[in-house]
């Protein structure tokens, strides 16, 4: 986004990037499927202190997901949601990420998750992670924590169901 004032022209400051990489033991089939079934969604999303109990999910291009998170310690919950704005089997998912209410630092923005799956020669898949568009350095690090639990649970989900 670039603004101009009094003829001087200013950029505005990119928002943070979170990007991660994961290997799974686990052939890329099946972590797609991980990916792009809501029933198993449900088994391994959000952070192992804000497991999800809720998925649902269109999953086809302009199709809509939502999640809902919650605290086994208060019972409190967390919805986010977004479309999905590519799917090329079993290889790429892009989708919008928004958090419903307010979390972390203020008011939800529209942010950009992109999932990419390989094969590696040793016949694990390897997982790289985009989440673009976060709020803040507080958000990056609240994000950071929650993509990494969240990965280790699927990593637990995917040594529990090979098939």
């Amino acid at each position: 986004m670039t603004t101009q004032v009094s003829g001087v022209v200013a950029e505005a400051p990119a928002r943070p990037t979170l990007n991660m990489q994961r290997v799974f033991d686990a052939p890329r089939e099946l972590v797609w499927r991980a990916w792009s079934n809501p029933e198993i969604m449900v088994l391994w999303m959000g952070p192992v202190e804000w497991p999800a109990v809720s998925a649902t999910a269109d999953f086809r291009v302009g199709g809509a997901w939502r999640i809902c998170l919650r605290s086994p310690v208060t019972g409190e919950n967390l919805w986010q949601g977004g479309t999905y704005r590519e799917i090329v089997a079993p290889e790429r998912i892009v989708f919008t990420f928004k958090w419903d209410e307010s979390h972390e630092d203020g008011p939800p923005v529209d942010t950009l998750v992109t999932v990419r799956l390989n094969d590696t020669a040793d016949g694990k898949t390897r997982m790289d992670l985009t989440h673009e568009g976060l709020k803040s350095e507080q958000s990056l690090t609240g994000h950071r924590h929650g993509w990494n639990s969240t990965a280790d649970r699927l990593e637990a989900w995917l040594a529990a169901n090979p098939d």
